[in-house]
This record gives C-alpha cells, structure tokens and sequence, in this order.
C-alpha cells in the first residue's frame, strides 16, 4: 500500500494544501483535504487513502501530547503576570540609554520560557511604546526589536514549534533547544543592529496611541516570576548536561517535557501564590494551545501520504544530481514551509513532516536537522497571509504600508540564524 503512492501525489497534496491557506482556509483542514488529494492523484485507492491517513495522525500523537502539557506552563506565564513582570524587570533595569537592547532580551526571554511570540509582543508592546515616547525610537525599531527577540527566543523555546521540530527527527525537546542558543545569540545582535539603523525611521510614539485606563493588576515580583522557566530549564536540561559528564545513573533518568512543564508551571504558580488560580490557568492554556493540536493532526495526515510515497527518494536523487549539499536540504525546507503557512509552528511540523526522511537520508544528524529546520521557519514566517503581521502591527498602532516596511528586516534575523544554524551544526559539526 505504503509504495502505490508516487511522489507527484505528495507533492500535488503540498501545493494544494500550500494553496488553500493562503486562500485563508482552516490550516487543518486545508492539510486534510490537500492528503487526501495527494493521495489519490498519487495513485492510492479510497481505502488505502484513509489508512495512510490515519497512520499519518497517528505519528504525530506523541507530539500532540506534549504541546497539551505545555499548555498548562503557557497559561500559567501568562495569566499569572510572570510574562509581564519578567518584561518589565528587564526593560526598567537597562534604562532608556540600551532600549533597543531590552526590549530584545525581554521579548526573547518571554519566548523563550515558553510564551507564543504574538503573545510575547502583545506583552511587551505596551512597555515599548513608553520606551518610545520616552526616547523617541520609532515605532517600526519598536516592533522590529520585538520581533527579532521573538524570533531568536522561539527556537530556544519549549513551544509548539520546538516540540514539532524534536518530534520530527525523534530528539529530545531539551537537545533542540541547547542546540538553538548559538543561532539565537546571533540573532538578538542582528535585532539589535537593525533596530538602532531604523530607529528614526517611520512614525513615533504619539500620545493617541496609548489607550485610556489604568492596568490595576498586582504583578508577581521578578523574582517568583523566574520560578517556574528556571524549574522548567533546570529538569529539561539535566539529562543533556548529565550525558556530557557522563554520570550514567543521571542520564538514564529522562524526563519528558510531558511532565516537566506542567510541573513547572505549577511549581511556579505555588511560588506565585496564585495555585486558587490552577483550573482558570489550566483552561486557558488548554485554549491557546488547540489550534496548533489540530494544525498537528493536519500535518501528520499529509506527512503521512509524504512517508508513504517515494518522495524522499526523488528529492535525494534530484539534490545528489544537482550537485548541492544535501544538508541545505534542511533549511530550504524550513524556509519554504514557513513562509508557505506564514507560521513558524505550522512551518516546522509540514518541514519535519514532509522532508524528515530525505534530509536525514542526506546523512544530516537529526539534531542538527530538527535545528536546522527550526531556524529555517523562522525566516519568512511573519509574511501578510498569516496572523502574526496584522496582531503585532495592530499592537503597535502600525498601518498595513508602515507594517511591510520592516518585513525584510524581520527576514534578515530569520536567516541571520539559519545560516549560523546551516554552518556550526550542517558543516562544522
């Protein structure tokens, strides 16, 4: 069954699934229909579509429970004020002079400790428009500074996208996000250098763009906020750090980001006095994580007709034959898939789904393909078609015209991390 399949279905399935997004389609359902399609221009009958299917969304439940677990530590950083808290600590401690440069790091590290990057800049653009009617940095180096962060500190993240990338190539969450430090690093300079070139660029900070009420809400102190992201680094990094000082009895100890995050999460809630809050929190995280469940059961169904089709070995033959590094594979990948959805979760789960195997039979280490890959979904993935450009533009009180105009900027830190990403883990190591 899994060989009547030919590559041209999976990738007519690709294209029409692609086609139907941007044509602001359900993401899930847009995948669904373009496996079926795949499967049957592929050659497969009625019945075997539906097994292919099913296998396919079957594949991808491991993951699906892992991103409902982070739901809980999600839901928890945000609603309990420890997002904001952490933002503002790190803002008000560098001052107006390193503006730019905070409103980075803050933006990374609410990526980072497991925050959605929309949610990150909803969180952090109300500080960055006092910062800009403070200093007068415009508000395209505002959000570009936000989005860079947002960027660097979502592959270094236990979010959706990071969970999909290690579940792909079969690694641990925590090996992805070590991996990822290095390429994010570099990102949060280019953020940074771009921010400051285009600092006087575009419309400033007026006093209309401030909305009337005060936000009454007690926020954590930054210290009971930092509780439950260190608890979450501190059990998620011990297997790795064990292995590399090869204390056996420690590194046979896994510990699955299922279980980590929620404990986490709680952990810090009890830090937070907020555990009365547990269920309300639970909830909300339990909501913000079902879209990208369903774009998960989407994307296993047509990775399912890619794995049962001989498409992988089209595409190794075809890079072979051309003469390119087979390893470039892996961000070429990210990249198309990510801007194709306009979503780096999205991105990462068709990439890993649909192009796994052939990258991994170019001889790529699945880390460093999960890493690869992961940067590569970063590049293109804040395009017009997708949610991410209209909710930050609207956050900072932008125009669809003053929005586009740092889009080739936000690209430039995607890719600045890829190409580190392609080089110390593709080539060097």
């Amino acid at each position: 069954m899994a060989e009547a399949i030919h590559w041209y279905g999976a990738v007519s399935g690709i294209i029409l699934a692609i086609i139907l997004i941007l044509k602001k389609v359900n993401p899930t359902y847009s995948l669904i229909i373009g496996a079926i399609a795949g499967a049957l221009i592929g050659g497969s009958d009625l019945a075997e579509t539906v097994s292919v299917l099913i296998t396919g969304a079957q594949s991808v439940m491991g993951t699906v429970i892992r991103v409902l677990a982070a739901g809980i530590f999600a839901g928890i950083m945000m609603e309990s004020g420890a997002a904001v808290s952490i933002a503002r600590t790190i803002v008000n401690k560098l001052g107006s002079k390193f503006a730019i440069a905070a409103l980075v790091l803050a933006t990374m590290i609410i990526t980072g400790v497991g925050v959605f990057i929309p949610v990150a800049v909803l969180i952090v653009s109300p500080i960055a428009m006092e910062v800009g009617k403070e200093t007068g940095i415009s508000k395209l180096a505002l959000l570009l500074a936000m989005s860079g962060g947002g960027k660097a500190g979502n592959i270094v993240s236990p979010n959706p996208n990071t969970i999909a990338a290690a579940g792909g190539f079969d690694v641990s969450l925590s090996s992805v996000m070590m991996y990822g430090f290095v390429p994010a690093v570099f990102g949060v300079l280019m953020a940074i250098l771009l921010a400051n070139l285009i600092k006087n660029k575009g419309p400033k900070v007026a006093e209309s763009d401030f909305e009337s009420g005060s936000d009454d809400k007690e926020y954590p102190s930054f210290g009971k906020a930092l509780v439950a992201p260190i608890v979450a680094i501190i059990l998620l990094m011990l297997q790795p750090i064990a292995q590399l000082l090869n204390i056996t009895s420690l590194a046979n100890f896994a510990l699955d980001s299922m279980y980590v995050l929620p404990i986490a999460g709680l952990i810090g809630l009890l830090a937070m006095k907020q555990s009365n809050q547990t269920l309300s929190y639970m909830s909300i995280g339990l909501e913000k994580m079902t879209p990208t469940v369903l774009i998960l059961i989407g994307a296993g169904a047509i990775g399912g007709v890619i794995t049962a089709s001989d498409l992988s070995v089209q595409v190794v033959n075809l890079i072979k034959q051309s003469g390119i590094s087979g390893t470039l594979l892996a961000p070429i990948a990210g990249i198309l898939m990510g801007g194709a959805t306009a979503s780096t979760s999205t991105g990462a789960i068709l990439a890993s789904g649909s192009f796994g195997q052939a990258i991994l039979d170019m001889g790529v280490a699945p880390v460093s393909a999960a890493v690869m890959v992961h940067t590569g979904a970063t590049v293109i993935d804040h395009l017009p078609h997708g949610t991410y450009f209209h909710v930050t533009g609207n956050a900072m009180k932008l125009s669809m015209k003053e929005r586009m105009q740092i889009v080739g900027y936000e690209s430039l830190v995607g890719l600045t991390m890829t190409i580190v990403a392609t080089i110390v883990y593709g080539f060097i190591f």
